[in-house]
């Protein structure tokens, strides 16, 4: 059977713009939330319909993940009123969000459903911490732990370090650089009202900062907090009858992975990661390039992880990560900004979702800044970006989200103004 005609056999060209985020939504990023992730997740989720306009009747479909600490999401849906047609739980940490989409646009155009909420909901604090503490440590060592602990690769940083240090040997690279991904992310948190960490950040501050794994000192890492946030997904004819300009998704890429996923050094240099694969998927699916992009939403569990990704999606050459990364480019102002609301070094850590509704209020040109609200409800957007002042990007049209799992596994999306 042909396919249609504004479709080819290597490019779902017919996908973009055909689906869309109408609604986001999330609870404040705590310490101590003294509550299930099953009541945060209701309560993300009721927020993201409401942002949309949505009454629970609307969304049939539900997709959530976790990492042994989430809730459920037919739980989620009882405690929201919604009756499901679809449901699928999957465990995942930092690349899920954009699969997620992606798997949502699948699912509705199988007929599966019309339209998808997409929660996390964890208590990355105070319950189940990614090193293996916390109130309650991690599962016992078993499955492909047994390889990894083996080599004291138990956290995150542990795990990612030597990518980073052979990187910092290729090319030259230095603290200093990188932890202006610090800094910048700083500033922008610091026109957050709801970020948990406000406080502008200096070269001098990250790198004085205790060291945690080196090269990681303890400010190139991201803030651990308690939160659920939620996005809505549906199909751009509908979004159109809903509340807010929709943010037109135009491409994804779902967990595209190195070679080998876990002992991902033993195909191709330990210093690539998985998005100099995708974006061999990413821009071409979009109809974009990285110099189309106004802002950039690249992942922060470190400092080290937008300053990798970047580079490898094309936003500069090989090597140029340093440069790019400290030249100022992604502060707000400048011309390409990344992760506005201070991402997971600063505003909370979500394993990636906030990123995504950052960008997608970016999108709205209503980001819940500190910015007055005038007289028709609307905030009046001064673009200056002094301390506690606008984050809102002057006339963004186009984001790009770029997740991260591991060095060797990440998913990517590109949307535009509806």
């Amino acid at each position: 059977m042909p396919l249609p005609a504004d479709t080819d056999a290597s490019t779902p060209k017919y996908l973009r713009d055909k689906y869309a985020i109408v609604g986001v939504g999330e609870t404040v990023y705590t310490r101590g939330s003294g509550r299930t992730t099953r009541a945060m997740g209701s309560e993300a989720v009721r927020n993201a319909m409401a942002d949309a306009g949505l009454k629970p009747g609307d969304v049939d479909g539900m997709l959530s993940y976790q990492g042994v600490d989430s809730t459920f999401g037919p739980m989620i849906a009882g405690d929201c009123a919604m009756r499901l047609n679809f449901y699928m739980d999957v465990f995942g940490g930092g690349s899920s969000t954009e699969a997620l989409i992606g798997i949502a646009i699948g699912v509705m155009e199988a007929g599966l459903c019309k339209c998808v909420a997409i929660f996390r909901s964890m208590n990355g604090f105070s319950q189940v911490r990614i090193g293996g503490t916390g109130a309650r440590s991690a599962a016992p060592v078993s499955g492909d732990m047994l390889h990894t602990r083996a080599y004291g690769w138990q956290s995150a940083g542990q795990s990612f370090a030597p990518t980073f240090m052979r990187y910092m040997h290729d090319y030259g690279t230095t603290p200093e650089q990188v932890a202006m991904v610090k800094v910048i992310h700083s500033e922008h948190a610091s026109n957050n009202p709801k970020a948990y960490y406000k406080k502008r950040m200096t070269v001098d501050d990250v790198v004085n900062s205790r060291m945690i794994c080196k090269p990681l000192h303890l400010l190139d890492c991201c803030v651990e907090t308690d939160n659920a946030t939620c996005i809505i997904v549906t199909r751009a004819e509908h979004a159109k009858d809903l509340r807010h300009t929709p943010a037109l998704i135009r491409g994804v890429v779902g967990r595209c992975n190195k070679p080998r996923m876990d002992m991902h050094y033993q195909a191709g240099p330990i210093s690539r990661v998985a998005g100099w694969y995708a974006k061999d998927i990413l821009w071409p699916n979009s109809g974009v390039g990285p110099e189309d992009i106004d802002v950039t939403g690249a992942y922060d569990a470190f400092t080290f992880t937008t300053m990798l990704q970047l580079e490898d999606y094309g936003f500069c050459g090989r090597g140029e990560g340093g440069d790019y990364v400290s030249s100022g480019i992604m502060r707000l102002g400048n011309k390409r900004p990344n992760n506005t609301s201070g991402g997971h070094l600063c505003e909370g850590y979500t394993h990636g979702m906030n990123m995504v509704i950052e960008n997608v209020r970016q999108l709205r040109h209503d980001i819940d800044d500190s910015c007055p609200i005038g007289p028709d409800g609307k905030r009046q957007h001064t673009y200056d970006y002094k301390e506690g002042g606008c984050r809102q990007v002057k006339n963004v049209e186009v984001t790009a989200n770029l997740g991260w799992a591991m060095p060797g596994t990440g998913s990517a999306m590109v949307m535009r103004r509806g």
